[in-house]
C-alpha cells in the first residue's frame, strides 16, 4: 500500500472519487457536492484556516487502486483547551481492511504529533460541529444534508485501532403528519402570549441585524454548557447563510425576543440531500438546472433541524416550546414536508433531548465522536454529562 499527501488538482479529484468507490453499491449514501467538501480545505473559503491548519491523504493498494482517504486538522482556538493538546481527523473513507484503516489513522496521528498534539478526535470536521461530525453506528437510513454517513464496519475499524467514545449523539425524527401533543401546544401558546415576548423568522431584507442577534444568542447559550466553546463570528454566519441561499426558507429560521432582546434561536434547512442524491456530487450547468427543477417540484419532503438554543436566564421558561410551535405552524402551510430530522443532539445536552421528546420526536440515529490519546498509558476522560434537574 502507498499513502500520498494531496498536493495537486488530480489528487483533489481522487479524494472525492474515493467516496464514490467506497459507496458504489450503497443505495442509501448521498454523494456530497465536491465543491462543498473542497471548500473545507480551501484557506480562502474556510475561516478556520485563520487559526488552524489541515491536510489530507489518499491511500492506494499495490495495484495503484484507490482504497482510502483521511484528513487531519488543528484548530488552535480549541486544541489547547483540552486536558492535552488535541487535533482532529475526519473525512475518513476506507475499504473493510484493518491494515489499510490503521495506516490512515497512523498517518493522521503522526502529522498531529509532529505539530504538538497529544490526542485526536474523530471523525470530525474542520469547522462547525453541525457538519460531518461523528461516526454513524446505528440508523443507517437516508443521511440528511451535511450529516455523517458511513458503512457499519467503520465502527470496528475505529474501535480496534483504540479510539474510545468521547461522547454520543442522537438524531431525532419528528413525523409532521401527526399533531403535536395538546399539553405541549397549550404550554407553547401560553408562553407565546406572555407580555414582552415576540417570535420572528428570518428575512433577507433584515439579514444583517438578524445575523448579529443570532450570533449573540448562539455564543451566550453554547458557552453556558459546552466545554472548550469557540464563539461564532457574525461574518461566518453571514457567509454560511449566503452560501445556502438557494435552499434557505426564511420561515425555517427563527429568533425569540424578550423586550427586543434576542433570547433564543432555531435554525432549520430543507433536506437538500433529497435532490443531491440525483447529482452524484457534480454541480454542472445541467445539474444546476435539474436542481432548480426538482426544487420547484417539491422533491424535498424532509427538513433538517440544525440547532436550537436559549440563553441561560430564559431556559426552563417554555421558550423552546413556543419556537417549536411557531415552526410547526409554518410546516402546516407546507404540507409536502412530512418529516423533520433534528441532527444532532449530544448526550452532554440532556435539556435538548428532553425538549425533543416533549415535542414527540423519537431517536432514529446514533453517532459516536471518538478520541484517541497518543499516550496509551494516560487515563481516558469522557466528555462530562451534566445532571438534569427536573
Amino acid at each position: 500500500m502507498q499513502i500520498k499527501e494531496i498536493n495537486n488538482k488530480s489528487d483533489k479529484k481522487a479524494f472525492h472519487d474515493v467516496a464514490r468507490i467506497i459507496y458504489k453499491n450503497d443505495p442509501v449514501w448521498v454523494c456530497p457536492l465536491d465543491k462543498e467538501i473542497e471548500s473545507i480545505f480551501d484557506p480562502v473559503r474556510n475561516v478556520y484556516f485563520n487559526h488552524g491548519e489541515a491536510t489530507r491523504w489518499l491511500l492506494y493498494d499495490d495495484k495503484n487502486r484507490l482504497i482510502g482517504r483521511v484528513a487531519a486538522f488543528i484548530d488552535r482556538n480549541t486544541a489547547y483547551r483540552q486536558d492535552q493538546p488535541t487535533g482532529g481527523m475526519g473525512f475518513f473513507e476506507c475499504i473493510n481492511d484493518k491494515e489499510a484503516a490503521f495506516l490512515l489513522f497512523d498517518t493522521a496521528r503522526e502529522w498531529l504529533r509532529e505539530r504538538g498534539m497529544e490526542a485526536m478526535d474523530g471523525p470530525v470536521n474542520f469547522g462547525e460541529t453541525d457538519k460531518y461530525w461523528g461516526l454513524l453506528v446505528d440508523g443507517f437510513t437516508h443521511p440528511s444534508y451535511e450529516i455523517a454517513y458511513n458503512h457499519p464496519y467503520y465502527q470496528e475499524l475505529f474501535e480496534s485501532y483504540g479510539f474510545q467514545t468521547y461522547y454520543k449523539q442522537e438524531g431525532f425524527h419528528l413525523d409532521m403528519t401527526k399533531e403535536l401533543a395538546p399539553k405541549f401546544v397549550k404550554i407553547a401558546e401560553w408562553v407565546g402570549k406572555k407580555p414582552g415576548y415576540s417570535f420572528r423568522h428570518f428575512e433577507w431584507g433584515n439579514a444583517d441585524k438578524f445575523i448579529m442577534d443570532f450570533a449573540e444568542v448562539f455564543n451566550t447559550a453554547w458557552a453556558s454548557f459546552k466545554e472548550n466553546f469557540e464563539p461564532l463570528e457574525p461574518a461566518y454566519i453571514k457567509k454560511t447563510i449566503q452560501k445556502a441561499k438557494a435552499i434557505i426558507d426564511e420561515e425555517f429560521i427563527w429568533i425569540a425576543y424578550h423586550e427586543e432582546k434576542p433570547i433564543a434561536i432555531y435554525l432549520m434547512y430543507p433536506d437538500v440531500n433529497q435532490i443531491l442524491r440525483k447529482l452524484n456530487g457534480k454541480l454542472t450547468l445541467p445539474a444546476m438546472l435539474k436542481f432548480l427543477y426538482l426544487k420547484r417540484k417539491k422533491t424535498m419532503t424532509r427538513a433538517r433541524g440544525v440547532l436550537m438554543g436559549v440563553i441561560p436566564q430564559y431556559q426552563n421558561k417554555g421558550i423552546e416550546s413556543a419556537l417549536a410551535l411557531a415552526v410547526s405552524r409554518v410546516m402546516a402551510k407546507k404540507p409536502h414536508y412530512t418529516e423533520i430530522e433534528f441532527s444532532w443532539v449530544a448526550d452532554f445536552n440532556p435539556k435538548m433531548r428532553k425538549i425533543w421528546f416533549a415535542i414527540g420526536a423519537v431517536p432514529a440515529k446514533n453517532y459516536i465522536t471518538y478520541r484517541y490519546l497518543f499516550d496509551r498509558d494516560k487515563p481516558f476522560k469522557r466528555y462530562p454529562i451534566p445532571k438534569l434537574n427536573n
